[in-house]
C-alpha cells in the first residue's frame, strides 16, 4: 500500500485535478511540499493545469519546500501515484473508475465526490444505487483501499492562496484502519485543517450529503463554510 513510508514521501494523484476542486487540493499539498500529479481526461490539458498549479504552488510555498506538479492522463496518474484522491463530476465517476481498477488496485483511493444535484429549489442529494459515492468506488475498485474524505472544503477556498490556512476539519470514513490514518495526516499537512475519524465506508452517504447542507448555508450568508468538530 504504502509500504510504511510517511505521508510526506507519498506520491499523490489527483483524477480530476483539472477541476475546481482537484485543482484546489493539488495547489494547496503541492504548496507544502507533497509531490502531486494531476490526471485527466486529456493529457495534455492536465500537464497545463500542472504547470499553472505547480507556478501558483511555488508563489505561496516556504523557503525550501520543494514544489512538483506534473499532469497526464488518467490512467498514468493512477498508476504512478501512491495514493489518489478522485475528484472528477458524479456524472463521470463510474466510468471513469471502472477503467482503473487495475493500475488502482492495492493502493489507497480517497474518493470526495458529491452526488449532487441542481433544481429550482436549490441543491439536492442524487440517490446512489451502491449507498454513497465511496461504496460505489469500493464496488468498482474491489482490490483498492477506498476512504471518503474531502467532501467539506470550498473549492473557492482551497484556490485562494491570499489565504495561508483553511479554518475546517475534514471528516474520513472507511473501513481500513492504516488506510484512514494515512489520509487523516494527508488532511493534516493543510495549515489550518485536521483530519477526523468520522466512522466506517457505510457512513459516507451522510458525510456526502452534508456537503449539500454547506452548499445552502453558502448560497444563504454568501461565504464558503466548512466543518469544525468540537471536543476532538
Amino acid at each position: 500500500m504504502t509500504d510504511g513510508r510517511a505521508v510526506e514521501e507519498l506520491v499523490v494523484g489527483v483524477l480530476g485535478g483539472t477541476g475546481p476542486q482537484g485543482r484546489g487540493l493539488a495547489v494547496r499539498l503541492a504548496a507544502v511540499g507533497q509531490r502531486v500529479l494531476i490526471g485527466g481526461r486529456e493529457a495534455a490539458k492536465a500537464e497545463g493545469i500542472a504547470e499553472e498549479v505547480a507556478g501558483r504552488a511555488s508563489s505561496v510555498a516556504a523557503p525550501g519546500v520543494e514544489v512538483s506538479v506534473t499532469g497526464g492522463s488518467n490512467v498514468d496518474v493512477a498508476g504512478a501515484a501512491d495514493l489518489v484522491i478522485v475528484a472528477v463530476p458524479y456524472a463521470g465517476h463510474a466510468a471513469t473508475l471502472a477503467e482503473l481498477a487495475t493500475p488502482l488496485a492495492g493502493k489507497i483511493v480517497v474518493d470526495c465526490v458529491v452526488p449532487m444535484g441542481f433544481d429550482e429549489l436549490g441543491a439536492y442529494v442524487l440517490d446512489v444505487e451502491e449507498g454513497s459515492v465511496a461504496q460505489q468506488a469500493a464496488a468498482l475498485l474491489p482490490d483498492s483501499h477506498v476512504v471518503g474524505a474531502f467532501h467539506h472544503l470550498s473549492a473557492t477556498l482551497l484556490e485562494d492562496l491570499s489565504k495561508p490556512t483553511i479554518d475546517g476539519d475534514v471528516m474520513v470514513v472507511g473501513d481500513d484502519r492504516a488506510s484512514m490514518d494515512t489520509v487523516q495526516a494527508l488532511a493534516g499537512r493543510l495549515p489550518g485543517m485536521r483530519g477526523i475519524y468520522a466512522g466506517r465506508l457505510r457512513n459516507a452517504r451522510q458525510v456526502e450529503a452534508l456537503t449539500i447542507n454547506l452548499v445552502s448555508v453558502n448560497r444563504r450568508y454568501k461565504v464558503h463554510a466548512g466543518i469544525r468538530v468540537t471536543d476532538v
